[in-house]
Formats: C-alpha cells, structure tokens, sequence
C-alpha cells in the first residue's frame, strides 16, 4: 500500500548542497510509489517564533492554536512517513526547524495524551554537517543530536520509530573546485543510503 510522506525542508538557500538532498530524496520517494508533501519552511515563510496563541496551555490540551498551525499539524497527521532534511549550524538544527518543533509539536497534539496521536509513524532527522565523520564523533556531535531529536521529540511525542542519520564532510571550500562535483555526488548517495536504511520500501 502507498505510503504519504512529509518531507521537511529547512534550508534558505535553493541552490544548497541542503535543498539537493531534499530534491534527491522527493524524486526517491516518488519513484518508491509514496506520495510527498515537500514543506519547505523558508520557502512557505514560516514565523518560527512562538507567540501565545501557539503557547501550550498544560490546562486544556484541546486548546486551538492558531490556523498555521493547525494547518501544519494537518500535515503531520496526513503522514505515514516524516523525514526532515536541515543543516547544523553551532551544534544544533536552524532556528527555523527548531521554531517549527516548538509551535507545532504542541501539548494536545504530539504529545500530553495516553495514546499517541503520533504513534505508529516512522521519522527520519537527515543531518548535514560540514565536519569529518572522525571530528562529529570526538565531539559527541551524533549523540547530542539522536538526544535532541529521536528521544526528546520523537519517541516522546510517541514515534518509536525514528532514526537520525548524519551526512558528514559537507563543506567543499577545501575541495578542489574541480573534485567538488564528484564529493558532491558522494554525499547525495550517502544521503539515500541512509533513507533507504530508514524508511524501507
């Protein structure tokens, strides 16, 4: 049976190594037979800062949230599949995905009831990252962001299911240009080996 995925996008740039992966995986996806919602956060505008009208209210998880958000909460219950591509800048996802997280994954809806409205879902956090793999490691980098991610946001909101895969070396500036778009096609592979080993068809 077709799976609908919701693949999140968090990059500003089009023309990023960020918004190629995510195009790669769209078009892999697709061919697989899913369906594909593409949420682009900096293309659609989304306001990451949380007011009070997305503020949890630890009283009435029936609470309404403003229309954005439901409406993006729509998409996240339309789906089978959640993977969200993004780059990490000072250790830690873009302020946009992390605004995204706070206002959306909100009490009533991703998590503050005995069954989740989540569960049963698979989810992939795809990580770029300009460091070495050996360099990520010594940093504790994989650990912080499976910490951050898998455990505090999606096994807590009910997605047991869930893995964070880092795409490591993305920085080209100490590439010769002429070598750039052979590494770059290493990473683009690497990226699909790793949704391959997450969300098998």
């Amino acid at each position: 049976m077709p799976r609908h995925t919701l693949l999140v996008h968090a990059h500003p740039r089009t023309d990023s190594l960020t918004a190629q992966v995510t195009d790669l995986l769209h078009a892999r996806l697709k061919d697989g037979g899913s369906t594909v919602d593409v949420l682009d956060l900096y293309a659609e505008g989304f306001d990451p800062v949380l007011r009070p009208a997305d503020e949890p209210d630890w009283e009435n998880r029936e609470k309404s949230y403003s229309p954005e958000v439901h409406a993006h909460m729509d998409r996240i219950l339309a789906a089978d599949d959640i993977v969200v591509v993004f780059p990490v800048w000072w250790m830690a996802p873009p302020a946009v995905l992390k605004g995204w997280i706070d206002r959306v994954w909100n009490y009533g809806f991703a998590y503050g009831r005995s069954k989740p409205r989540l569960g049963g879902k698979r989810m992939l956090w795809l990580a770029l990252m300009g460091n070495t793999e050996a360099e990520i490691e010594q940093l504790g980098l994989s650990a912080v962001l499976d910490l951050q991610l898998r455990v505090a946001v999606s096994r807590f909101c009910g997605i047991e299911d869930s893995s964070v895969a880092i795409v490591h070396g993305t920085e080209l500036s100490g590439v010769p240009r002429a070598l750039r778009p052979q590494r770059v096609r290493e990473l683009l592979k690497s990226a699909e080996e790793s949704l391959n080993g997450a969300l098998p068809r």
